[in-house]
């Protein structure tokens, strides 16, 4: 295993380590493992390239929202990538769900057609329709001479009209890159997912599609007044599987998307 290996290792794959070596030059190690969990998470804006909007993502998952910068690359076609890595991982549809709340919160002017949002293997577009996934950076591209690869933030002008590499990147390059990159721990992750949820959608009766059955909303009286007895019960509740780490992730961030409704 190289530095970059080690680095994909890192940051993005599965826990279990792959049986074959992984190859950067084509090959495409699998995002999630067999239960279908994924710690890699992307977002793309692309067709065309437009890395001053997608800063915007860049900027405030770092400034509003308290997490790690994710890893910027070029998809080596026409488009800039964000990389996000969890410390933890989470099922494809509560990863969807992380970026689409990004989309609406940073991006709600771009035309759904030109994003592509993907969760480990799962991808689809920003009109929701099921697209192919991307390979984990770096990687050449159909078209001859032109890579995906990973960018510092820096160089992304250098890239804006043609966002790929003419040669195939650097392999120790590509690994100082990503050795700047943290993982995004789960309870940065559940706080952001509370700062991002809609009022809307955030209701303590409406439940996030992705949350199993059994969702933490059910265990509560919806009806409680604020301010009573039933209502602190079920506020403290609410705290409690929010701060407990041995509760699945989508739990915790209904949790988090309920407790901001109810005000708490």
């Amino acid at each position: 295993m190289n530095r970059l290996h080690a680095q994909w290792q890192r940051l993005f794959l599965p826990s279990i380590q792959p049986t074959t070596p992984l190859d950067v030059s084509g090959g495409t190690p699998a995002l999630q493992d067999a239960a279908g969990r994924t710690r890699a998470l992307m977002i793309e804006l692309a067709r065309p390239a437009d890395w001053p909007a997608l800063a915007t993502v860049w900027q405030g998952m770092q400034q509003d929202l308290g997490l790690p910068a994710p890893a910027i690359a070029v998809s080596g076609v026409d488009g800039f990538q964000l990389w996000l890595s969890l410390a933890e991982p989470v099922d494809a549809a509560s990863g969807l769900d992380v970026l689409d709340a990004l989309r609406r919160r940073y991006l709600p002017d771009v035309m759904p057609q030109r994003l592509h949002l993907q969760a480990g293997d799962r991808a689809r577009t920003g009109t929701q329709r099921e697209a192919a996934a991307r390979p984990l950076p770096p990687q050449a591209q159909a078209v001859p001479d032109q890579w995906s690869a990973f960018v510092s933030q820096d160089l992304t002008l250098v890239f804006a009209d043609t966002p790929w590499l003419d040669i195939p990147p650097g392999v120790d390059a590509q690994a100082d890159v990503l050795a700047g990159i943290a993982c995004i721990s789960t309870d940065a992750l559940q706080r952001a997912m509370a700062q991002l949820a809609p009022p809307s959608e955030g209701h303590a009766d409406a439940a996030p599609a992705s949350v199993p059955s059994g969702s933490v909303t059910s265990e509560i009286d919806h009806s409680a007044t604020p301010g009573t007895e039933a209502a602190q019960r079920a506020r403290a509740f609410l705290l409690q599987v929010m701060d407990d780490s041995t509760v699945a992730l989508p739990l915790r961030i209904e949790a988090a998307k309920a407790l901001l409704a109810s005000g708490g």
